[in-house]
C-alpha cells in the first residue's frame, strides 16, 4: 500500500465510522417512534465489522512503512495517533451500538466541529478527528497533505542521490590511493632489492680490500729481508 492509498484508505474508514454515528442516531430514532430496527442492526454489525478489519489493516501498512523507512518518523508517529484515535471511535461506536453508552451525536454536530478544527478549501475531505495534529499539516486536506509527503519524498530522493554521490567519489578516492600504496610498495620492494645487492657488493670489495693489504704488508717484509741480506754480505766480503 502506498502512501496516498494509506491516506485514502484512511479517509474512507473516518467516512465509514461517520456512517455508522448517523445509522445509530437512525436507530435510536426509529426505536424511539416504534419502527422496526431489525434490518439497520444487521447494517450496524456488518459495518462495525469492516471498520474494524480497515483499522486492523491501517496498522499493518502503517508498521510495514514505517520499518521500511518509506515515511518520516513524524509522519509515522502523525498516522499513528490518527490510527489510535480510530481505534478509540471503533470502541466507542460498538459500546454505543450495545447500548453501553450515550449514542454517537449527529453527523451535522461531528462536521461542523472538524469545520472548526481544521477545514480547508483544498477540494479534499477533511479529517474530522484532528486531534495531536502536527503545525505543518494542521488545517490541510488529505490531498494537501499528499503534496506535502511527495514534496518530502522527492527532498529525501534528492538527499539520497547527494549522499550516493558522495560515497561513489569516496569509493573512487579509495581505489586510486590503494593503486598509489600498490606503486609504491613495489618501489620500495625495488630499492630494498638493490640496497642488499649494494651492500653484498660492498662486503665483497671489502674483503678484496683486506687481502691485498694482507699481501701488501708480506711482500713488504720480503723486500726488507733480502736487503738485510746483501747488506751482510757486501760487510762480510768488503776488503778492510
Amino acid at each position: 500500500m502506498s502512501q496516498d492509498a494509506w491516506l485514502q484508505n484512511y479517509d474512507a474508514t473516518c467516512r465509514l465510522a461517520q456512517d455508522i454515528a448517523e445509522n445509530i442516531h437512525e436507530r435510536s430514532r426509529l426505536q424511539r417512534t416504534g419502527g422496526n430496527p431489525a434490518k439497520i442492526n444487521m447494517t450496524l454489525r456488518a459495518s462495525l465489522q469492516k471498520l474494524k478489519q480497515n483499522i486492523s489493516q491501517l496498522k499493518e501498512s502503517l508498521l510495514r512503512a514505517s520499518s521500511s523507512r518509506r515515511i518520516m518518523q513524524s509522519e509515522a508517529d502523525r498516522r499513528q495517533n490518527l490510527v489510535d484515535d480510530l481505534v478509540t471511535r471503533e470502541k466507542h461506536l460498538n459500546a454505543t451500538f450495545r447500548g453501553e453508552v450515550k449514542e454517537e451525536p449527529s453527523r451535522t454536530t461531528l462536521m461542523s466541529g472538524a469545520g472548526g478544527a481544521g477545514g480547508g478549501g483544498g477540494g479534499g475531505a477533511v479529517n474530522p478527528w484532528l486531534v495531536n495534529e502536527s503545525e505543518e499539516t494542521r488545517g490541510l486536506s488529505f490531498r494537501e497533505i499528499k503534496q506535502q509527503q511527495h514534496s518530502i519524498m522527492e527532498a529525501q530522493d534528492a538527499g539520497l542521490d547527494a549522499l550516493a554521490a558522495v560515497i561513489s567519489r569516496q569509493k573512487m578516492m579509495g581505489r586510486e590511493i590503494g593503486n598509489e600504496l600498490e606503486e609504491q610498495n613495489e618501489i620500495i620492494d625495488d630499492l630494498s632489492h638493490l640496497v642488499d645487492k649494494t651492500d653484498d657488493r660492498i662486503r665483497n670489495e671489502t674483503r678484496r680490500v683486506k687481502l691485498v693489504e694482507t699481501k701488501s704488508a708480506s711482500c713488504g717484509m720480503l723486500v726488507v729481508i733480502v736487503l738485510l741480506l746483501i747488506a751482510i754480505v757486501v760487510v762480510a766480503v768488503w776488503p778492510a
